[in-house]
């Protein structure tokens, strides 16, 4: 069964994370993408762990269900070649900067003049209507700038970086979901349309939902910073013999974990049956879960939480994922073998469609594996292709 965006066509202009992830989201949904690279590929390409030169594990995590093909868009035949490729395609995803993009001849304009229902998302590190729209942007650099690293600190600790390239995460989740906004547009109004999807903009959004407490009021009532998120003992409690992470959240929650904690003085304690007191002093009651828990065995702390209905789970070991019995039986671990690379363990699109199931159709491609196929499609001759490769205006990458 095909999947929701089958036949919609996606040329794939970006590297790294950020645009990469959007477009395999696009491609799991049943999206035709076609990834162009460079003669050097993608950077992640390079990023080891790999068995073989090209096919780093960051590449094979983000570039699932694409096609690839090597163009020199730095030359004319290159530039031409790729405008080509525009005329048939809905969106085009860059996150090359426009400017970048305008010199090179593809900007939204110059591929508007090929394809008036083009979709053309930018992805920019700011929006280019303020004065950081030049600045180049990783996820580091957006970390910091959008009040990630500081929440990470709490309230007085030093910024710290969440060990995960969480802004291109994000920011892929929200170039995805633009995308098909725009193309929901067009279905409506047959108007192609330019997206920008700025990295900054998109972050401190995300990051203010709930981070910017009393500042949402004017005057403000008070700093920025959720409470519940930044006091010190929000973390994973530590047992006798590991780590579990618990949740008490509403009265009846914490009532229930203060009696099986043997702890009746704390039933009628204003923290506890005061959701305002309770949000105000919240890291003293984490404090009081810290204090409590440490003597329990896990397994025993667990079952306990269980029978109290109380939100509760192991702090699981990034190794251990693949085994844990709610990953196993919705398979959401599934292993591959690559022509090249051997057996492989993607990751199954999470969501479920009843009529239109997204699945993995294609495995992570080589370097130009699909150079030679997408130019004939783009009406090029045996002949112009091979002279193409002869001039390193593309690369054959067939296995």
């Amino acid at each position: 069964m095909a999947g929701p965006l089958d036949g919609i066509r996606v040329l794939d202009l970006t590297s790294v994370g950020y645009g990469p992830y959007a477009c395999q989201i696009l491609g799991d949904y049943g999206a035709e993408v076609v990834k162009v690279e460079s003669h050097e590929g993608d950077i992640t390409r390079g990023i080891s762990p790999f068995r073989n030169e090209g096919m780093g594990h960051f590449f094979i995590m983000a570039n699932r269900n694409k096609r690839c093909i090597v163009l020199d868009l730095k030359t004319e035949r290159g530039r031409e070649a790729c405008l080509k490729l525009v005329e048939d395609v809905d969106v085009i995803i860059s996150s090359i900067r426009p400017a970048a993009m305008d010199r090179l001849g593809l900007g939204y304009d110059d591929c508007r003049a090929v394809n008036e229902k083009i979709i053309y998302v930018a992805l920019v590190g700011f929006g280019q209507s303020g004065p950081y729209a030049k600045r180049p942007a990783y996820d580091d650099i957006i970390q910091g700038l959008s009040g990630m690293a500081a929440m990470q600190g709490g309230r007085d600790g030093p910024p710290k970086f969440v060990n995960a390239s969480v802004c291109d995460k994000i920011c892929s989740q929200v170039a995805a979901h633009a995308t098909l906004a725009a193309l929901f547009s067009r279905e409506r109004t047959a108007q192609g349309q330019m997206v920008e999807v700025p990295m900054f903009e998109s972050m401190v959004g995300f990051n203010l939902v709930e981070h910017h407490s009393g500042q949402a009021f004017e005057p403000a009532l008070g700093p920025a910073g959720y409470e519940r998120s930044m006091v010190e003992y929000r973390r994973p409690y530590a047992t006798a013999d590991g780590y579990i992470c618990a949740l008490p959240y509403n009265t009846k929650q914490w009532r229930a974990f203060f009696k099986i904690m043997d702890r009746n003085d704390m039933m009628d304690d204003p923290r506890v049956i005061d959701p305002k007191v309770r949000s105000e002093k919240i890291g003293e009651l984490y404090e009081l879960v810290a204090n409590l828990v440490k003597d329990w065995k896990t397994a025993d702390l667990l079952a306990a939480l269980e029978e109290g209905d109380i939100p509760h789970g192991v702090a699981t070991g990034l190794d251990d994922l693949s085994a844990d019995p709610h990953m196993r039986d919705v398979g959401f671990f599934q292993t591959f073998d690559h022509p090249t690379e051997g057996g492989i363990k993607l990751t199954a699109p999470p969501v479920k469609f009843s009529e239109t199931p997204p699945d993995i159709r294609r495995l992570p491609a080589l370097l130009g594996e699909h150079s030679v196929e997408v130019l004939k499609e783009a009406g090029y001759s045996d002949d112009q292709i091979t002279e193409f490769m002869a001039d390193g205006i593309s690369v054959d990458g067939r296995i």
